[in-house]
This record gives structure tokens, C-alpha cells and sequence, in this order.
């Protein structure tokens, strides 16, 4: 009898102390969790990111694209004699239709809009952070920042205070240069995203640090901070210092979030411990990111964190209903209540008990199916 008795309680232990609900615990979650976020605007490439998002302390965001529409217009066209407002709006033009970048699109559009012709360029050449030069007829054209203007040896104090007038009305300021000498400026903007306050004040409230990462100007980048009461600006940044930026950040034992669009992002992207691409952006850049907000609503940070954090509760739930079921049921299995009751665990009764956990762990993870 005695060995009998020995023989279902082995049998017992085996069966109840198989770890099905223990390796269902944590992917259930997650699978679960990502679907839930597909269905809200938030598509998670991974559960690391997942996971991560809830231990977020510091949001770092791009300016164009993200915290604004990305749909640049030119609002201000400045000329220095002899030239004419015309006219340098159609070397710039003329330059930036070789250009991919954003405000480029925004010149073209403004010339297109005043019916002006423009006309081809030579010996096209974009300079990383400064700007774009060409040839027009002969004539040396450039067109960027005020390092582009000092690169070319221009004398920039010709426009006077003009510029920074602009930048504080939040307008990007590009230099138009003519052989060597500044021939106008353009101001361009681009307005906020209506979400971009909204979204701003949730992650104040939730007692996260937001820092502005862009390549605008001090001024002009101060001025879209002050309208959204940002925490810190990183102004004037080259397009290979913003990863360096999120190491320093890290360094000081941020654990860091990257929201950006652009290709210029990518590299920040990658390196922060979460990275956010805008589903309005660059394919380059949702490659890098471990999230991507398909409406390109920085709300959806929001949402992400929240997701995040009912995520990992529903595991550490899951987890604690699979080792519940073993703790108790092994040593019952094993017969630790022979001696005193009596009681044996019969092998049916211990494989629907085993079965039971992992319904248990696949049902609550199916709770999250209905988060709001």
C-alpha cells in the first residue's frame, strides 16, 4: 500500500509541478498587450520596449515633424539691395530643388505659388548642418545658417536685426548668399501640432523631464519651448550629436525616451533605451524605433507608458498565479498531508489543477484585451 501510495505521488508531483503557466505567464501579456496598443495608434515592434516604457524618467523629442506639423510654409521674405524679394525667393528656390529636406518643399511651394520660374542648378552640394551651395549661371548661390553664411565669408550684419526678430516668432531663418555677399533672408514656419500641449502637460503630470532636440536656432527653438513649457532646449545640434546627447543623458542615469521623425533621428532613436518614431515620418526612422505612433499624436506617449505599466502589472500577476499553484500543489502532491489526514493528491485531480493554472494565467492575460 505504502508503495502505491509512493507511486501517485510521484506521479502526482510530475504531473502538478510542469511550468506550462510559468513560460505562458510573461508572452500571453505581452501578445496580448501589443494587440491592445495596435488597436489605440501604438504598434510595439518589441517587448523590450514594452517593458522599458514605464521605467521612462526623461522624453526627449525632435521639433519638426514631431512637436510640429512638419508641413513648413514661408511666412517672411527679406531682400538686400539691389536684389528683390523675387529674386531671392528664386535662388533659393533654385537651389533647394535638389534637396530633400523639408523646408526645401516649402520654398518650391512659395515659388510655385508666385509664379516663378526656376531654373536649374550646377555642382549641387549639401553641407551637414550648415546648408546647401550651387551654381547658377556662373554665380555662386548658398543657402542655410548663419554657420553657412561665415563658411562662404559673407557678412551676415547686412539683414541687421531682421533675423532675430524672426527667430522670435518662432520662424526657422534661412540666409540666401550671392557671391559671397547675403542677398536676403526667408522666414519660414510651422506651426504646432493642436496634440503637442496636450500631450506635453500629461507627461509633466506623470513626472516626466521633457528636452527639445533640434538643429533650429537657440531662439527660434526657445520660442516653441516657451509655448509649450518644455523643461530643457538642446538648440543648434548637428545631426550626428543627438545620439551623443542621449548618451549624456543616460550617463547621468536618465533612463530616456527619443520621439522623432526624420532620418536624422534614426542614430537617437536607436541609441535611447526606448525610441518613438511618428508614423507620419521616415520609414529609416520607424525602422530604429521600438514604438511607432501611427497618427503621429505625441498622446500616444501616453497611452504607451499606460499600457506599459498595466502590461507588467498583469505579468507580475500571472507569475504570482503560477507559482501559487505550484507552491501549494507540489507539496500536496508529494503527500505532506499523508501523515496527519490522510489525503493523497490523485494524478487526475493534480493534471486538472495544472490545467486550471494555465487558464487562470491565459484568461487574466486576456483582460487586457478590454483596458481602457
Amino acid at each position: 500500500q505504502n508503495a502505491w501510495a509512493g507511486w501517485l505521488n510521484a506521479k502526482g508531483v510530475l504531473i502538478i509541478a510542469c511550468p506550462c503557466a510559468l513560460g505562458l505567464a510573461t508572452p500571453m501579456s505581452v501578445m496580448v498587450g501589443v494587440g491592445r496598443g495596435a488597436t489605440m495608434g501604438v504598434l510595439i515592434r518589441n517587448a523590450e520596449a514594452l517593458e522599458m516604457m514605464e521605467k521612462v524618467d526623461t522624453v526627449v523629442v525632435d521639433k519638426t515633424g514631431t512637436l510640429t506639423e512638419g508641413k513648413p510654409a514661408v511666412a517672411t521674405i527679406f531682400a538686400v539691395a539691389p536684389h528683390e524679394e523675387q529674386d531671392v525667393l528664386r535662388f533659393a528656390a533654385a537651389v533647394e530643388k535638389g534637396s530633400e529636406h523639408p523646408l526645401a518643399a516649402a520654398i518650391l511651394r512659395s515659388a510655385e505659388h508666385r509664379g516663378i520660374s526656376v531654373p536649374g542648378v550646377d555642382h549641387f552640394e549639401s553641407r551637414t548642418g550648415r546648408g546647401v551651395v550651387a551654381k547658377l549661371n556662373g554665380r555662386q548661390i548658398g543657402l542655410g545658417n548663419l554657420k553657412l553664411v561665415e563658411k562662404l565669408g559673407a557678412d551676415g550684419s547686412t539683414v541687421k536685426e531682421r533675423p532675430e526678430t524672426l527667430r522670435r516668432e518662432a520662424q526657422t531663418v534661412v540666409f540666401v548668399v550671392v557671391d559671397g555677399g547675403v542677398a536676403g533672408i526667408v522666414g519660414i514656419t510651422d506651426p504646432i501640432k493642436a496634440s503637442s500641449p496636450a500631450a506635453i502637460e500629461g507627461l509633466h503630470a506623470d513626472g516626466i523631464r521633457v528636452i527639445m532636440l533640434t538643429g533650429d536656432s537657440r531662439t527660434t527653438a526657445e520660442a516653441v519651448a516657451r509655448q509649450l513649457h518644455l523643461d530643457e532646449v538642446r538648440a543648434e545640434v548637428l545631426p550626428g550629436e543627438k545620439a551623443k546627447v542621449i548618451r549624456e543623458l543616460q550617463s547621468a542615469g536618465r533612463t530616456v525616451a527619443m520621439a522623432g521623425d526624420g532620418i536624422n533621428d534614426a542614430p537617437a532613436l536607436a541609441q535611447a533605451q526606448v525610441g518613438i518614431a511618428m508614423g507620419t515620418g521616415t520609414d529609416v526612422a520607424m525602422e530604429s524605433a521600438g514604438i511607432t505612433l501611427v497618427r503621429g499624436d505625441l498622446r500616444g506617449i501616453l497611452r504607451a507608458r499606460a499600457l506599459s505599466r498595466a502590461t507588467m502589472k498583469n505579468i507580475r500577476q500571472n507569475l504570482f498565479l503560477a507559482f501559487i499553484y505550484n507552491s501549494l500543489g507540489v507539496p500536496i502532491a508529494a503527500g505532506v498531508l499523508y501523515p496527519v489526514f490522510g489525503i493523497l493528491l490523485s494524478p487526475m485531480i493534480a493534471s486538472a489543477a495544472m490545467t486550471f493554472s494555465s487558464v487562470s494565467v491565459i484568461g487574466n492575460a486576456l483582460r487586457l484585451r478590454r483596458w481602457k
